[in-house]
């Protein structure tokens, strides 16, 4: 096969047309798209605070913002998809924000976007994301809706981090595009959905909680900045994660259809993006091919079939896990019931946040529901201090979770 051809689609290439090639060559000169959100369309809750300056223009306040949160350091302690893997070569969540900030600001730079909004709306997508990616998050959704009917998503969370837990008087630009986010749900045309308010956003968020998929699902972005970080998502990880499974063993470099192999991520962040710009340039909404959106759809389901539902995966997860965020929950719970100030969660959450918030004039009102409060905790969490309050809360649960001297399990040491 010729390299960088895909036979599933092989009129989608990194190419573009002269016409287009003019257009993004003009906004690589600076020069903005008459669709772009503008740093002086920036909307925050205090407007009062955090004015823009030469120095920290408005959208970069926020990239800042995020960037030094505790919680954005957690990521890098988070399982992309490959949890108790003795290979630190796998993609971390805290990469995988990078990235998506990447394809992103690629597909933004071409078409005149504000590069600004991208990055803050990228780098805050994920922050609240629970451990072990989303056999996790599916685990605290069991668990959080069996309690109470309410539905957690790594999204809505990501926006209660920035929004209630970080008060960092984010934008609406950037919450939005973080809610809207969700890679689980492509679409060949993304459209903005524009005149957002905060109180439309708030009802927006309070619908996801109630509702779950169905309220999920049907979220619009109001800026392209935003369109741009939902399609760049899943770029991002549809080739990433297959390196990652071939480099874990899962998969075979011939056992996906397109014959790449692990090739389809340079493919992809070449062609799908150039696809995108080809068919986006000078228009108010992102939009494919129909042949590039069919293969990106496939390449996502053959993910799922051969990698995230896999039995191998699967496997990393015994049924005891689910068992084990049940109990970790309601201790949680009960700790906050009886006011122990000893107890984890408020020794490592309740009083970390309610420091962090106060320097902001803001407090953290936990004890207006402590079943929510419970998921701050938990979807905070890495996956090692995780597994050790597991463990903390009985030392049985360790035979949940390998440990690490497999690191040298191919090595054999012959001594004299």
């Amino acid at each position: 096969m010729e390299s960088g051809i895909n036979r599933l689609a092989p009129n989608v290439t990194n190419k573009l047309s002269d016409k287009v090639i003019e257009a993004v060559r003009h906004h690589h000169k600076g020069e903005m798209s008459d669709h772009a959100c503008s740093d002086e369309d920036i909307l925050r809750r205090d407007k009062e605070h955090d004015a823009a300056t030469v120095l920290r223009p408005a959208f970069v306040r926020d990239c800042e913002k995020i960037l030094h949160m505790p919680l954005y350091n957690r990521l890098v302690g988070k399982t992309q998809v490959f949890s108790f893997r003795a290979n630190d070569d796998l993609c971390r969540r805290g990469l995988h924000v990078q990235l998506v900030s990447r394809v992103a600001r690629d597909i933004g730079r071409a078409l005149g976007l504000n590069l600004d909004l991208i990055d803050a709306i990228a780098l805050g997508h994920d922050i609240g994301h629970t451990p072990f990616g989303h056999a996790g998050e599916h685990y605290l959704n069991k668990i959080y809706e069996q309690e109470t009917g309410r539905h957690f998503f790594h999204n809505v969370q990501s926006v209660r981090m920035l929004d209630v837990l970080g008060g960092r008087n984010l934008s609406l630009q950037t919450l939005d595009g973080v809610l809207c986010h969700n890679g689980e749900f492509e679409q060949r045309v993304i459209e903005m959905d524009q005149g957002k308010t905060f109180s439309s956003f708030d009802a927006d968020v309070e619908r996801c909680w109630q509702d779950g998929n169905e309220a999920i699902k049907g979220l619009r972005p109001m800026t392209l900045e935003g369109c741009c970080v939902r399609l760049a998502d899943i770029i991002a990880y549809v080739g990433k994660d297959r390196q990652d499974a071939i480099r874990a063993g899962v998969c075979s470099e011939d056992d996906f259809e397109d014959g790449l192999g692990g090739r389809y991520n340079a493919w992809a962040l070449g062609a799908l993006v150039a696809d995108i710009v080809e068919n986006s340039i000078g228009k108010p909404q992102l939009q494919m091919s129909d042949e590039a959106f069919r293969e990106m759809s496939r390449a996502k389901r053959e993910n799922y079939e051969k990698i995230y539902l896999s039995k191998e995966v699967d496997g990393d997860f015994s049924d005891q896990v689910s068992e084990v965020f049940s109990h970790m929950y309601h201790a949680i719970c009960d700790d906050l019931k009886a006011g122990r100030e000893d107890s984890p969660v408020f020794r490592h959450h309740l009083d970390p946040v309610a420091k962090w918030l106060a320097f902001y004039g803001r407090s953290y009102d936990w004890e207006d529901d402590l079943n929510l409060t419970c998921v701050d905790f938990i979807s905070s969490m890495t996956d090692n201090y995780f597994m050790a309050y597991a463990c903390e809360l009985d030392e049985r649960y360790g035979e949940c979770f390998p440990t690490y001297p497999h690191y040298f399990r191919d090595v054999r040491h012959e001594r004299d």
